[in-house]
């Protein structure tokens, strides 16, 4: 257990930081597997509105380092495919 002054507000700030980041990477999987489940729907009216929603909070996520740069655009990318193909399948 730590002793001193700094590293008791250095726990303290680990603890806040780390319930802050698991909100935010809750948010994150819930904004992208409701995206998900609108494209199994094959619904691309209702997932091209999630779509602003969606890549803002991946972007946000990859900012803040919940997730990283290139799982971001993995993201992005694999859900623009999904949506143009249902798109596209009318």
């Amino acid at each position: 257990m730590a002793n001193t002054v700094s590293s008791l507000k250095r726990v303290r700030i680990a603890e806040r930081r780390t319930a802050i980041n698991r909100l935010r990477k809750t948010k994150l999987r819930h904004q992208i597997r409701t995206m998900r489940r609108l494209l199994d729907k094959k619904d691309a009216e209702g997932a091209s509105k999630v779509v602003p929603a969606t890549f803002s909070i991946v972007d946000r996520a990859a900012k803040w380092g919940i997730i990283k740069k290139n799982t971001a655009a993995r993201y992005k990318s694999r859900l623009t495919l999904r949506l143009r193909t249902i798109s596209t399948v009318k």
